[in-house]
């Protein structure tokens, strides 16, 4: 693996979701001893805009490298497709093992997650094709009931 220079713009990582999670993580961090003496909370800490920019090219070079390790294990399968199983050797490869739990949490939680949307999802479309099955039905009865009144009405 070759590390590679600053990355294009279009590469870049977005800045708020980097903010976010270093901001997250950095309050999580000043507040773990909880509040002093008086009560306060730990201050925000703050972080300097070229700090968040190194923390995106790390993120970034990461990704590049754990993504070059997960592709040199599929190939070692003769497969093309980068597994989530790749993944998480590739993490154990690079001797971040404590994250593999973690990792697999993560994931469940996300699958579970995204069950459930969809879920909700199919429940909506389903009401909404039933909503439209009997305004049709009823549209069909009463084009019955106008149909014999004038039926009726022509006859007498």
């Amino acid at each position: 693996w070759t590390q590679p220079a600053m990355s294009e713009p279009q590469d870049d990582l977005p800045r708020a979701h980097i903010k976010r999670i270093v901001k997250a993580k950095l309050t999580a961090l000043m507040n773990e001893g909880g509040p002093d003496a008086k009560g306060n909370k730990a201050p925000d800490g703050h972080v300097q805009k070229e700090a968040l920019l190194a923390f995106g090219e790390c993120a970034k070079i990461f990704i590049h490298i754990l993504t070059s390790t997960a592709n040199d294990i599929c190939r070692d399968g003769k497969r093309q497709t980068i597994s989530v199983d790749d993944v998480f050797k590739a993490v154990e490869e690079l001797e971040f093992g404590e994250f593999g739990e973690p990792l697999k949490e993560a994931l469940a939680a996300f699958k579970k997650d995204a069950a459930a949307k969809s879920a909700k999802r199919n429940d909506a479309a389903t009401k909404k094709r039933k909503a439209e099955e009997d305004d049709a039905a009823g549209e069909g009865e009463e084009d019955a009931e106008e149909e014999a009144d004038e039926e009726a009405a022509e006859g007498a």
